[in-house]
């Protein structure tokens, strides 16, 4: 099966749905981070979710790591999904599912080496899904995604075979790598954002090209 695309970095209405028409499934729109691209006000996050068909997943990026500041976010967002890019505590993460039961929420794994399966073991009863990225939540401004970066491949794929919930694949995908990615990888979903922009704008051409060798 080919696996589902999510273009992230959304920024506006007129984006989503350039992604939507390339095929994508769902779009990542994201609040305040440390560092990194794409970043835009949660109003704006709010309309963007708000109009784009009900078949696409939204993704609310969040860096929060409290329960009660990412349903603050998400009150207003009012998207379909919680990324959540930073460590959440299990303690937390149980209080999300029991406020927001509709909601998926997503952890993102920033692999680095192999203790990143056991970081993705630990969190999976409770989320409804594993994303692997390419930051670093150790640097003194954390890292927690949009870097351009691919991590390794090899520890991606341990983490995809040991896991029962679906994975996301992301960092550093493009046109060129994408087909090496989903063959090593075999992920359920892609994420992207840099490999289908050209000085920050999503770029039509890449996104085609990307869209072209995902989806076949």
């Amino acid at each position: 099966m080919r696996p589902i695309v999510k273009i992230c970095c959304i920024e506006s209405i007129t984006e989503a749905r350039l992604a939507i028409k390339s095929g994508a499934s769902a779009i990542g729109l994201v609040s305040a981070m440390p560092s990194g691209p794409g970043v835009i006000d949660e109003s704006l996050i709010g309309e963007i979710a708000s109009a784009v068909p009900a078949t696409i997943a939204t993704f609310l990026l969040t860096s929060e790591q409290t329960a009660a500041r990412i349903i603050e976010q998400h009150r207003l967002c009012r998207t379909t999904t919680i990324q959540l890019v930073d460590d959440v505590e299990a303690t937390e993460l149980v209080k999300l599912r029991q406020a927001l039961p509709g909601v998926r929420l997503v952890q993102v794994i920033h692999v680095l080496d192999e203790a990143s399966l056991v970081a993705a073991r630990s969190v999976e009863p409770y989320v409804d899904a594993i994303l692997l990225d390419s930051g670093n939540v150790k640097l003194d401004v954390k890292q927690l995604g949009g870097t351009g970066r691919i991590h390794d491949w090899h520890v991606s794929r341990l983490i995809v075979a040991s896991l029962k919930q679906p994975v996301f694949l992301a960092g550093g995908l493009n046109p060129g790598n994408v087909a090496q990615a989903i063959e090593q990888v075999q992920p359920h979903g892609l994420d992207l954002c840099s490999g289908v922009r050209t000085e920050g704008a999503l770029d039509p051409v890449k996104l085609s090209a990307f869209m072209n060798v995902a989806l076949g």
